[in-house]
Order: C-alpha cells, then structure tokens, then sequence
C-alpha cells in the first residue's frame, strides 16, 4: 500500500503512459552469465517486488512501476523468473497482468529474451484461464526467439508436468496453430510428431486443422505421418479427418485408397455428409472416372443426401474435361428440378468444354441461357470463348466477342490479346497480328514474355524466322528477358528452313543472356543438323548438351541414329543405339531407321536381330515396326516370311492393321497370286477392317496385269458401290489394263469416267492411253488424247512418239502425217527419236521404202520453213549415227530431185559422203540431172568427177536417158558437156552419142 501511496502522477503536460502494446523488437537468446549476475540485483528478489506490485496495484501498476526504482533494476532474468512463479505462490498474480507486464517490459530491456520455461509457463497459465489468443500471441514470440521445435515444445511439457492445471492439453493445440499461423507448418507437424515420446496428444480439431493444412501445403508425407500418429495416440478419427484423407489420397489420384476410407467411415458408424463425398466425386472427376462420379452421386443420394451446387459442377467439369460437354449440358435442366441455380463457374466450365470440342454455336447457346438465367459472364468466360474460336479459325466471331466484353464493361487484358495474336498466326495473319500488337500498346496493355513467345512460334511456323528473330531486340528494348520457350521455337524454326548459322548464333545468344538452353533447344538442332547429313556439327552440340548437365531423350537418339544411317554409317548408328539401351528404355520408334537401312542391304540377319534385342528389353514393336517388317519382305517379293510375321504379332497382341493388309495385297499382286489377295481382302472384312482405296487398287492392277480385266471391273465397280472414291491411281490400273487388252474404246470410257467423276489426270495416265492408241491405230482416238494432252498441259514430245511410231508400225503413212502436223500445230517440236519412230515403225510394217514420202509430205505441206529446216536437220543427223536405211535416203534423193528441191537432195548426198556411204548410181543420176536443169554446170562436173572415183559406172541405157531428158529439155549445152564427160569416162561410145543424136535430130526434122 506504501508503494502505491507514493505514486507520483505526471506533471502537467506530459505524455501519458500508453495503453496500446509497441511493436516489440526481435529477441536474442544470450542468456546472463554467473559473472554479470553476480554484480546484477537478485532476480528473484525483483521478481518478488514485482509480483507485490502487480498483485496490490493491478489498476494502475504501469504508474506505480514507474514512480519505483524497479526499472532500473530489471532484468531478463528477473522477468524469466517472475513469470516462472506457480499458482499457488504469494502473491498470486493474475497471467493477464503478466503478460502485460512481459510485453511492458519489452522495449525497457532490449533484445535479450526470457527462457524457454518461462515462456512455457505463462503460456500454460493463459490457456488454463481461457485466454487463447493471447497464448497464442505469447507463444509466437517463443518459437521467433526460439526456432527449434524440439526445444519449445519440451519446455511447454515441463510447464505442464509441474502445473496441475486441468486443461493442460491446450496449450499443445495453441502451439501447433501458432506454427500454422506462422507458415511453418511443417514445424507445427514435427512438434505434434515429437509428442509420441512425451506422451501427450493435441485434440482432434488440432489434428484435423493441421491434416488439412499440411494437404493444402502438398506436405502429404507428412500428413500420412501425423495421421499415424493420430492412430497411435489413439485420437478417433471424425467425418472431417476422413475427409481430408480422402481428398488427400484423391490429390495423389489413388481413388481406390479414398474409396477405401469412405467404407471404413461406413465401418466405424462415422456418419458421411455432403462435403465428404463431393471431395470423393470431384477427385474421381479430376482423375477422370467420371462414370464412378455419377455412381457415387445416386449413393449420397440414396443415402438421404442432396447434391448442391459442388456436386454438379465436379461432375460437369469432369465429362467436359473427358469431352462430353453435350452430356454435362444435361444436367443444367436436373440441378434447376433440384431447386439450384447454375453459378457463373459452371457456365463457364460448359462454355469452355463446347469450345475444346469446336462447337462454338452449342457455346454460344450456353451464353444465352446464362443472360436469361440472370447470371453475367465474366472476364473468364469471354477469354474462353474468344480463346476457343481462335484455335478454330473463326477470327472475325472472335472479334465480335472481344466488343461485346468492351461494352458491358470488361477490360481486354494482355490474356485475351495473346489470344487473338496467336490465332490471326495461325490463319498466316501476320499483318493482323502486328496490328494487334500495336492496340495493344496503344491501349496501355503490356505484352509479356508469353506475348513475344506467341508471336515468334507463329512467325516460326508460317516460315518467318528471321522476322521473327527481330524481335528479340524489340523485347530487349521493353525491358523484357527472353526465355528458353522463346528462344526453343525459334531455333526450331531456323533448322526447319535450314539456317543452321542462325539457330547456334541464337543458342549462343541464351547462354550469354544466362538463359539456360532446355532439351528442346538441343533436340532441335540435333535433329535438324542430322537431317541433313551434318553429323560432326549435329555430335557437337551432343557433346555440348551433356557438359549442361542435360540427358538425352529418344528423340535425341532417333534424331542422331536417323543422320547415321542417312549418311550411311551404320557402326555409329548401331553405338548410339547401344549407348542409349544402357541409359534409358527406348521408344519402338527408334528402331525404326535401322530397321529401314537393313532391308535396303538386304541384311534379313540383323532385321531379326533387332526385333529380338526389342523383345528382351521388353519393348514390344508396335504395327509401326511390323507394318516396316511386312512392307519390305512383301516389296521384295517374299511373301512366305511376310506371312510368318503375322502369327508373331498375334502373340503379342496386336492386330494388322490397313498398312498391313495394303502391303500384303500389293505384295500378292506383284507375286502373281491375285487369288490370295482377294481372300485376304475378305478376311480384312471380317477383322473389321475396313480396305482402304491403296488396297484395292493393287487389287485391280493385279487383275489387269494378270489379264483378267473383268475381274479388275468387278472390284472397280464395288468400290463405287461402297462409296469409296477412286483416285487417280484406280483409274490409270484401270485404263493400263483395258489397253494392253486391245480395249482402247473401254480405256477411252474409263477415261471420261474419271473426268466426270472430278479426278484430274496425270502424265501417266496419257502415257498409257497414248501406248493404248498407238497398239490399236485408231487414229479417231488417237487425235482426241492428242487434243486432250495439249488442252491439260501434257501435251509431249514422247506421247506423240509413242503415237507415230504405233501408226508407222502399221504403215499408216497418212495417218501419222496427220499426226504430224498436229504435234507441230501445237508446237511440239518432233525430235531425232521422232524420226527413228518413223524408220523403225516402217520397218516393221514392211514400208521401209516409203518413209521419204512421210518426210517429203511434211516438207511440203502446212509446215513453216524453220519446222522443215528442223526436221531436214534431224534426218541428216540421223543418217550420219546410221540410223536411216540407204535405200530411204537414196528414195529421198530422187524424190527431192524430181520435185525440183535440190538443196535437200544435195544435203542428204553431202551426209552420205561425209559418212563414207556409197550413194547409189540411180541417185547420182538424179543428182546431174537437177543440176544440168538448174545451169550447175560446175556442180555437175564434180558431181561426175566423184561418181568416177567412186567407181561407179552407170550403163550406156543410163546415161542415154539422162541425155535424152536433157537434150529434149532444151538443156543443150548441158548435154554436150555431160555427154563429153561420159565419153571420156567410156561410160559412153562415140557411136551411140551420134547414133542418138543424129536420131533425135531427124525425129525432129520429121515433127516439123
């Protein structure tokens, strides 16, 4: 009572002591030493004053304090000590005065921190008295001055051994929910785990709490932890612990544990609710079993519960994330009989669902119903729709959608910009794209590192990579740092167009921006240097990836193998393929390229030898790897080993598929055995598998070209009536077979078929039919595929050739000139195989004497003069390869001489010499007599000259007739001087000369 009379209250003036607690400062540990103590006041003699103090002056004890000595005695150990005093000490204090008396103290004495204990011992106090919160703010203070739970919670437990209060346990559960409340919920897991040795146990809401704090955190190892420690300190589980297991073992998708935990909730008589099967319904609709969902459903239902809102929406959002959208629809009409109204989150759950699927009118139904139900859509939905009509091309629907958000008040963010940017790249928008990119900027939005990660993949895509390359200096002038998902695309896109300097200046570029290149970027261009054969640079950057500290995946591997064997080095590419057995389980895909390489060399040892290593590391070949298998034994015309395969993959459960079935009936067909192709046609209908065009157009070529064009018909016409198309392939079997028949006009009909049934042709096609036409000499349809090629655009030298050659042959001289001269109207230039078309068709009808005329014909008629040159150039070059009999250039001689076209006969005289061929003496006559008539007289005398050197020597009838003709021609000095000649090469006698002249002299005295 002295103590509080002389109290002395504050002048006038002067600031009063403040109620609020201050921020206290961080504790240290240090605890005073035997030394510092000794010279310090008695700690407990303090605390005993204190104690006094608080305990008669408990209104008004911050002025009695501060009118006393007190402060400046205090001290951490005097406070320790203070709140180290029992209950039933003297004077008994109440623990609130305490505590506020603790956080007074703080700031008055500095950093150092009461003990352990001490903290322990209030702390239980406060709880005794109900004063949780404020335990709870006390005990956060502890576990910051003192970070290691082991050590707090052992103090708590010596606070609580010594002090008899009954509800003792909660300060545990305040200690725990401290450590929550804290973020360290680990540490509130290990201090409830250490309580096993001390013998004490939180309450179950403690448990629960901290179960359900632990899954939010993905703590799950320790939750299974302090789950079995709840079953050791025999805490009985309730409806909320089991619900959080069951959503804990639902996180972790093993929905047969959860389902476990439901039926020993049914075991203990635990009674189930609402909260505890949606989470079992919505983790069976996250892991995708949604039928399990709907069953689940009817069972909380038959057990007296009703679904709400959560209940539908899991299983709405689970059938749209299994894309049935259309069923999850349905279920609207059953929540409103139900009395429930739709949130916005299942809209657009719905929205989003029609969109994944590409139903963009079904979505916008979904809009609709949402408006007339009175409920807005929000930002999401709208980005979800526009998302979605971008991915389905429908850009100006998007546009449309991004307004309407504008105008009922939704702000387009840099979200919703990307994804316009990134379909208007996908439609090849470029333009569009940058467009956007500006409005953005212009409206104030930001783009982001996703932004330009859109833009260059896109640019990337279309071709553009060095556009896209720019754009890295734009993001660094925005201050934005590219990413490996921006640069990935990027060298991607530079090895696809094949510039390889670019794509490692840019690898280059993120290891000096401290962005670490990912195996993306690597496999990249690995793969793209192994394409195309740079294998010492595709091993460099190998190397390189594996100083990153990166591991190759199978599609390094398949990348480098595939450049091996390209190149031909298969040693490298079987070391590899060693390599990565010893590293990872391959793909079956990998061993593909070997697989391709040794049938090519014919290697059938090392095919099985490879299937055999799959088959002992346990990697089954998929039909990929067998449809491989088939394919090359069935090419090379082994049939018998591609049927032994079939049984093998039945034994590993596989089914051959169409590629499989195509292989074998072409294969047959080659082989001859049509029979057996159209058995194993029938088999695939019976397996369910459906032939494919590809197959029945082996079918039908095998039957032409084992002449059984009916047959071939009969497929032909089925396909049409299964409503398969014929492609061009089908028809040209088609058509092939009917020619080499001698059907010319069916192949013709088949022809038309095809036109009509929108089928363009190929050069193929015309190659066939032109074979077709020339084998028949129907000259009616020969003219129209000639008209036919040249409307289509292949119109050729060879199709023409084949043409001339099939009428020469059949020594149809009128026709192929017709022929002729359609090929030059439609300025197909004829070539040296044209003419020796001509010879060789000729010769084989026996009318190898009448080729002149064809070549003479063409000459003369309808052909301009640069055609005729060519063609006279050709024959001379066909004569000088021999390749024109002698008796045809003799022909052409005479023919050209009587028609008065010396220079031609000349020409083809010039080629024979020049050849060293002997040029008959009927020609040479011919020759003297063109010459004599046109006044060549020096000519002539060569002409002459060379026939006596030649030591060809014409009969005295020859030469008397070429007289003749000139001398009755009027040509009379001609005559003199070649019958001078003749006589002076004996060719002649004097005699006759005068005989003949003397007769026809008196045969003209007569005639007058």
């Amino acid at each position: 009572m002295l103590l509080c009379a002389r109290v002395r209250r504050p002048a006038a003036g002067a600031s009063p002591l403040r109620r609020s607690r201050p921020s206290p400062a961080p504790f240290t540990t240090t605890t005073t030493t035997d030394a510092s103590s000794s010279s310090s006041p008695d700690p407990d003699g303090v605390a005993a004053e204190v104690a006094t103090l608080l305990s008669n002056c408990s209104g008004n004890w911050k002025l009695a304090i501060a009118a006393s000595d007190l402060p400046s005695r205090l001290s951490p150990a005097a406070v320790s000590s203070l709140l180290l005093r029992r209950a039933s000490s003297s004077p008994r204090v109440d623990p609130r005065l305490l505590l506020d008396f603790f956080y007074w103290s703080r700031p008055r004495l500095g950093p150092s921190a009461p003990t352990p204990d001490a903290f322990a011992h209030l702390a239980v106090s406060l709880c005794a008295a109900g004063l949780f919160p404020q335990a709870n703010g006390l005990l956060d203070q502890m576990i910051r001055a003192y970070p290691t739970p082991p050590l707090v919670l052992a103090s708590v437990h010596r606070a609580l051994s010594g002090s008899g209060h009954d509800r003792r346990p909660a300060v545990l559960d305040v200690l725990v929910d401290t450590y929550k409340k804290t973020g360290r919920v680990r540490d509130g897991a290990e201090v409830v785990l250490l309580m096993k040795d001390l013998g004490v146990a939180p309450s179950l809401r403690c448990c629960n709490a901290l179960l359900k704090d632990l899954l939010r955190v993905d703590a799950l190892d320790l939750l299974w932890k302090v789950r079995g420690f709840m079953k050791g300190a025999g805490i009985s589980p309730d409806v909320y612990t089991y619900s959080t297991l069951i959503e804990a073992y639902c996180k972790v998708r093993d929905i047969d544990a959860a389902k476990k935990v439901l039926e020993e909730m049914r075991e203990t008589g635990c009674s189930l609710n609402t909260v505890t099967y949606n989470i079992l319904i919505g983790g069976l609709c996250r892991a995708g079993a949604v039928e399990e969902a709907f069953g689940f459903k009817k069972e909380m239902e038959d057990y007296g519960l009703v679904p709400d809102g959560f209940t539908y929406g899991a299983i709405i959002n689970g059938l749209c994330k299994r894309g049935r959208p259309s069923q999850a629809k349905s279920l609207l009409d059953e929540m409103s009989c139900a009395g429930l109204t739709p949130n916005v989150v299942v809209y657009a759950t719905l929205v989003d669902g029609f969109m994944r699927e590409g139903n963009a009118d079904e979505a916008f139904k979904i809009i609709k119903e949402m408006s007339a139900a009175g409920v807005q859509p929000n930002k999401i939905v709208y980005d979800n729709l526009i998302r979605g009509l971008c991915k389905l091309g429908q850009m100006g629907r998007a546009a449309k959608v991004l307004k309407e958000m504008v105008k009922i008040g939704h702000i387009a963010d840099t979200v919703t910009f990307n994804h316009l940017i990134e379909g208007n790249l996908r439609q090849h928008n470029k333009e569009e794209a940058f467009v956007l990119l500006n409005e953005m900027r212009k409206d104030g939005i930001s783009p982001n590192v996703y932004t330009y990660s859109i833009l260059i993949n896109g640019l990337c895509q279309i071709g553009e990579s060095e556009t896209a390359g720019g754009l890295l200096e734009q993001m660094a002038a925005e201050g934005i740092k590219p990413n490996a998902f921006v640069y990935a695309p990027l060298i991607s896109g530079y090895c696809r167009e094949g510039n390889f300097s670019l794509a490692c200046e840019a690898l280059r570029k993120m290891t000096s921006s401290n962005v670490r290149p990912d195996l993306y970027c690597y496999n990249s261009l690995i793969i793209g240097l192994s394409k195309v054969g740079k294998m010492e640079e595709a091993i460099k950057y190998y190397d390189q990836m594996l100083q990153e500290g990166l591991h190759p995946n199978e599609f390094t591997y398949d990348g480098l193998i595939h450049g091996y064997t390209m190149t031909g080095n298969i040693e490298k590419a079987e070391q590899l393929l060693h390599q990565m057995l010893n590293r990872l389980k391959p793909k079956d895909f990998i061993y593909a390229h070997l697989l391709e390489v040794y049938f090519k060399s014919d290697n059938l040892q090392k095919v099985s030898s490879i299937l055999q290593s799959m088959l002992d590391r346990g990697v089954i070949p998929d039909n990929r790897l067998y449809g491989i298998v088939i394919h090359n034994l069935s090419r090379s015309g082994d049939m018998q080993a591609a049927f032994k395969v079939l049984p093998v993959m039945e034994k590993n459960g596989l089914v051959p598929d169409l590629h499989i079935y195509s292989s074998l009936i072409s294969g047959l067909c080659k082989t001859g055995d049509v029979e057996k192709a159209v058995g194993l046609l029938d088999e695939m209908g019976k397996k369910g598998v459906e032939p494919s065009i590809v197959c029945y157009n082996a079918l039908i070529d095998g039957l032409c070209k084992s002449d059984n064009i009916s047959h071939a018909r009969s497929i032909f016409n089925s396909i049409l009536v299964k409503g398969l198309l014929p492609n061009c392939v089908t028809y040209t079997s088609l058509i092939d077979g009917y020619c080499k028949a001698g059907g010319i006009h069916d192949a013709i009909g088949v022809y038309n078929d095809m036109l009509a049934g929108g089928v363009t042709p190929d050069a193929f096609v015309y190659s066939v039919l032109t074979s077709g036409c020339s084998n028949s000499g129907d000259l009616q349809q020969a003219l129209f595929i000639a008209e036919e090629m040249v409307l289509r655009g292949y119109a050729s030298i060879s199709s023409f050739n084949t043409l001339v050659h099939g009428f020469c042959k059949r020594g149809k001289l009128q026709e192929t000139v017709k022929l002729l001269h359609v090929m030059m109207d439609k300025d197909i230039v004829p070539n040296a195989l044209t003419v020796e078309n001509i010879i060789k068709g000729l010769d084989e009808a026996g009318k190898l004497s009448e080729a002149h005329t064809i070549f003479v014909e063409l000459q003369q008629k309808k052909v301009s003069q640069c055609d005729a040159d060519h063609l006279s150039s050709l024959f001379a070059d066909m004569i000088s390869q021999g390749l024109v009999p002698l008796d045809v250039i003799h022909n052409m001689i005479q023919s050209h001489c009587k028609e008065g076209d010396l220079d031609k006969a000349l020409m083809l005289h010039d080629v024979l010499v020049a050849k060293g061929a002997l040029m008959g003496c009927t020609s040479y006559l011919a020759l003297l007599d063109g010459l004599c008539r046109k006044s060549k007289l020096t000519e002539a005398f060569n002409l002459l000259k060379e026939m006596e050197k030649m030591g060809i020597c014409p009969s005295e009838d020859q030469c008397m007739t070429l007289l003749n003709n000139l001398h009755s021609s009027g040509f009379i000095e001609e005559y003199n001087k070649v019958s001078d000649t003749m006589l002076c090469y004996k060719w002649l006698q004097k005699e006759s000369k005068f005989c003949n002249s003397v007769g026809n002299s008196q045969e003209a005295v007569n005639a007058e």
